[in-house]
């Protein structure tokens, strides 16, 4: 019988990922078998996923544009709220300048993984993102509490690309494993 496990998703890191692979169009995936995939991998049962992510952005007076992603956004949140294996945490999105940032987003995947591997005492996590301000939580979990990290991440290996990533995270893993277009391709949502 395999051991149980929880998968974090950074959801605005896996939607970047997806759009790349899928050569600026977005690999429609399944995301419960996306994570069961992953866990099956490491021979691990998926015991439940925890999605972050932001509502697109909206102006005070919104546009065609941000009303259609909002409507969009709106649609694949509902379908996945649906889902008891998903525990869906959003933050929000803030405008500064020209530029969007999440906001809350990495203190909500903090909290959870410093409260839902130990309230479900769970030795196995695997994430998917490539922050390295999770490094003391990863530390954490591994030193204080034993806990295996798994990581999976995507990277095009350029540097100051959108998917460089600092060692600094990999180092607070027990094991880096690369996103492929496969991981994507053999859970595919047809249209």
């Amino acid at each position: 019988m395999f051991d149980s496990t929880l998968i974090f998703i950074d959801g605005a890191y896996l939607s970047k990922i997806s759009k790349y692979l899928g050569k600026g169009k977005y690999l429609r995936t399944n995301l419960v078998k996306f994570a069961n995939h992953l866990a099956r991998k490491q021979q691990l049962f998926c015991k439940h996923i925890y999605f972050y992510t932001a509502p697109p952005f909206q102006s005070k007076i919104s546009t065609i544009d941000e009303i259609k992603r909002k409507a969009n956004y709106d649609s694949f949140i509902t379908k996945l709220k649906e889902i008891k294996q998903i525990t869906i945490r959003e933050g929000r999105l803030q405008k500064i300048g020209d530029k969007f940032t999440q906001k809350g987003v990495d203190t909500l995947l903090t909290i959870d993984l410093l409260r839902e591997p130990l309230k479900e005492n769970i030795k196995n996590i695997i994430i998917i993102t490539c922050d390295t301000d999770f490094v003391p939580v990863l530390n954490t979990l591994r030193e204080q509490h034993n806990t295996k990290i798994i990581i999976y991440y995507f990277t095009d290996k350029r540097r100051n690309s959108l998917f460089s990533m600092s060692n600094h995270i990999l180092t607070a893993c027990d094991q880096k494993v690369l996103l492929t277009e496969e991981d994507f391709l053999i859970n595919r949502v047809d249209k």
